[in-house]
């Protein structure tokens, strides 16, 4: 009898199949990859493998002098390249112990807000996007265009910036960039409202992502989630508040929340920070102080080009700031700012040479990528690709 029903239980096991989710298929997003194993369309484990596109950035940084790591920080978070440029440039200057002019601080926010609303815009249509809904994204990809547009009246670049300087910015924002700033806050939020009525109260796009992908607040608190992935899940962290830099303690906004740590939840929650974005914008716009676009710190801030271009001691100026002959503190400093995806940290330590001795990136999408196979398990295909894109998971800062 006993012979019997071990029989039984061994015809009754499952067969499961091994589907590789990455890293060329498009629905990953990003080049890295899922080694699923399911249960027909079940996911019953997963195993995730990132490192496809991994670059060295740490080990580069040791070699490189202060100033050309900035072009290393535009390659993580591509979606809003500015944020990291400028959490780069504070963090060089925290090690200096160089005070930056209540202008440049503005100046920062403005740049700053502008590129967490093109980030959040990319990561909430491509949502809608792998739930069947396109028009969403193709309609307000023209707005995310619109402030590269900006990006561009302030540097010359659109998708890796190489924005700021340390100790400000490279030029102050000219009339056209002022205009052209006054415009999208005047024109934008029309066109967001059409997207949000598109999908926000959609019942198909709320059925689809309700209940997907959920995370407690617990669970994410413990895999080291920041940014909107946690505050879906109800925890009130936002580096702004709670470790102002910037001047952040100027503006006045909300931390908006989520309940349930799921998809739906983590796209309202980026459909509210872009509303917060605006008003911050707006307040530094109305509010911006008068005053120099750089500090005084004439050893690491670049001379004007005109002056490089028709004067010998500007440029030796110039080249020997590049270069990393100025004399650096011998120090050990982190310096985090609020990300795109959550607390982006810089970690460095100093031995007063032209490089960094050490230089440690603290990626938020290398952290909660973590969480994503205990996220998808048990449940559909069709659901991991929705999970995947409200984390918003950008290859460039898995890979570091």
């Amino acid at each position: 009898m006993i012979e019997s029903l071990e029989l039984n239980n061994k015809s009754e096991k499952t067969d499961y199949n091994i589907l590789n989710l990455g890293p060329t298929h498009p629905a990953t997003h990003g080049v890295f990859q899922n080694i699923l194993k399911m249960d027909g369309e079940i996911i019953h484990e997963t195993t995730s493998t990132i490192g496809y596109i991994h670059r060295a950035f740490e080990k580069i940084a040791e070699h490189k002098p202060f100033y050309q790591i900035t072009t290393l920080t535009d390659r993580l978070n591509y979606c809003s390249s500015p944020i990291n440029n400028m959490g780069w440039h504070m963090t060089v200057e925290k090690l200096l112990g160089v005070e930056i002019p209540k202008r440049v601080d503005y100046m920062r926010v403005i740049i700053m807000e502008f590129a967490r609303i093109a980030d959040h815009l990319v990561c909430n249509s491509i949502i809608g996007a792998d739930t069947g809904a396109l028009t969403g994204f193709t309609y307000v990809f023209q707005w995310r265009e619109k402030i590269y547009d900006i990006f561009e009246e302030v540097c010359g670049a659109r998708l890796t910036t190489n924005i700021g300087r340390i100790g400000g910015m490279e030029r102050d924002f000219s009339p056209a960039c002022m205009k052209k700033m006054h415009d999208f806050l005047n024109d934008f939020p029309k066109y967001f409202d059409e997207f949000t009525l598109l999908l926000e109260r959609n019942r198909i796009f709320m059925e689809r992502n309700i209940g997907v992908g959920a995370i407690s607040a617990e669970r994410a608190l413990n895999y080291g989630f920041t940014g909107p992935n946690l505050r879906a899940a109800g925890v009130d962290y936002d580096v702004r508040v709670m470790n102002p830099y910037s001047s952040y303690q100027d503006f006045d906004f909300m931390i908006p929340l989520g309940t349930q740590g799921d998809t739906y939840d983590r796209f309202v929650v980026r459909q509210h920070e872009i509303r917060e974005s605006l008003k911050i914008i707006k307040q530094a716009l109305n509010n911006i102080p008068e005053g120099k676009f750089f500090a005084d710190v004439p050893d690491f801030f670049l001379p004007p080009k005109e002056e490089v271009y028709n004067n010998m001691e500007a440029l030796i100026f110039h080249f020997k700031i590049v270069m990393g002959e100025a004399t650096v503190p011998v120090g050990e400093v982190y310096h985090s700012v609020e990300g795109g995806n959550g607390e982006l940290g810089f970690y460095m330590v100093s031995d007063g040479g032209r490089t960094p001795y050490r230089l440690h990136f603290r990626r938020p999408c290398f952290i909660s990528y973590q969480a994503y196979p205990e996220m998808i398990k048990g449940s559909m295909l069709s659901d991991a690709i929705l999970t995947m894109s409200s984390m918003n998971v950008i290859a460039g800062e898995l890979d570091a």
